[in-house]
């Protein structure tokens, strides 16, 4: 894993975890006074399903509330906002995934997110542990629907680093068999790349996928952003195709230029035919988010920023590339 690979996993986790960090903070408070009360009320189950009826509502998004004694042992019956279901009540829940991990002998615990086999939907269980005096007396348990306690949340911004990824080992290990064969696209690639930096800048394709070896594009546009459209060589080199996308000004949160399309288009063409072993197989670029792809005939892939890709030049590729070729041999 490279560092910049390292730094998108680190970013992701830190999103879950800040997410954890934040229930865990809402529901110490009700779930604590819970644990106390349920603690006087532990040797008679009913005692405890009323316990936890009258606290379910306290807890923000809290779907199902249960108790369980330190044997795994469901002690409670299964409390819902909306009532009260005894059908589990003294069923094991030890080989639930959560009571694999460390549990919390003291105040609060989340464990991780699972599919839970009582509601058949993805939560998220809140694990407070209940005592009395210096005895540890088991557990409640609150699930919190994942749907529930993300409904409100806005999607994060993706870390933008430059990421590499191996391809198929099959493909690599077979690299010095091949040679580049020359495609359609390769035959008409200075027209077909100006006729697609044209949809870029004047007809609203946000996003294209240029596919050189099978000689293919895909367009995905601002007015459907939902769907694509795939163009084979002979579209791409018609000028007319244009008539079929209508005028679209360049978008001002664009955070590509139209002149940087160019200067891409360019190094493209360059990582083509740079080495007929290892070339550029397809490509991508995205104005919206600054991003490129770039796919090898070694299958290796690489994502990168517009900015960071152009302050590149081929001799940074073909080292690469040729220690990719070398650790492959």
């Amino acid at each position: 894993m490279t560092q910049s690979d390292k730094l998108v996993v680190a970013s992701i986790q830190q999103t879950i975890l800040a997410k954890k960090q934040a229930l865990a903070e809402n529901v110490k408070g009700p779930l604590g006074s819970l644990a106390e009360n349920c603690a006087q009320a532990w040797d008679n189950a009913d005692s405890i399903d009323k316990t936890l009826a009258a606290a379910i509502n306290d807890i923000p998004s809290c779907h199902l509330l249960y108790a369980w004694n330190v044997d795994g042992i469901e002690v409670s019956s299964m409390v819902r906002p909306d009532g009260i279901d005894p059908s589990w009540q003294g069923r094991d829940l030890s080989e639930r995934p959560y009571l694999k991990n460390n549990l919390p002998f003291m105040g609060i615990m989340i464990s991780s997110v699972y599919l839970s086999e009582y509601t058949q939907k993805q939560c998220i269980t809140a694990l407070q542990a209940v005592r009395r005096d210096e005895e540890l007396l088991g557990f409640i348990a609150a699930d919190f629907a994942i749907n529930d306690l993300i409904k409100n949340d806005s999607l994060a911004t993706p870390e933008t680093h430059w990421q590499q990824f191996r391809g198929d080992p099959a493909v690599r290990s077979t690299v010095f068999m091949q040679t580049r064969a020359q495609s359609l696209m390769d035959d008409h690639i200075d027209e077909a790349m100006d006729l697609i930096r044209d949809l870029m800048v004047n007809h609203g394709v946000f996003h294209a996928k240029i596919h050189f070896s099978s000689g293919r594009c895909s367009f995905w546009l601002m007015e459907d952003p939902y769907s694509y459209r795939i163009h084979m060589v002979d579209e791409l080199i018609d000028p007319e195709l244009c008539l079929a996308y209508p005028v679209h000004p360049y978008p001002e949160k664009a955070k590509v230029t139209p002149e940087q399309i160019r200067r891409v288009f360019e190094e493209f063409r360059t990582l083509r035919f740079a080495d007929e072993t290892i070339y550029l197989r397809s490509s991508s670029i995205n104005i919206m988010n600054g991003m490129l792809g770039l796919t090898f005939s070694c299958d290796g892939s690489h994502y990168m920023p517009v900015d960071e890709f152009l302050e590149r030049d081929i001799s940074f590729w073909l080292g690469s590339l040729g220690g990719e070729k070398t650790s492959n041999a």
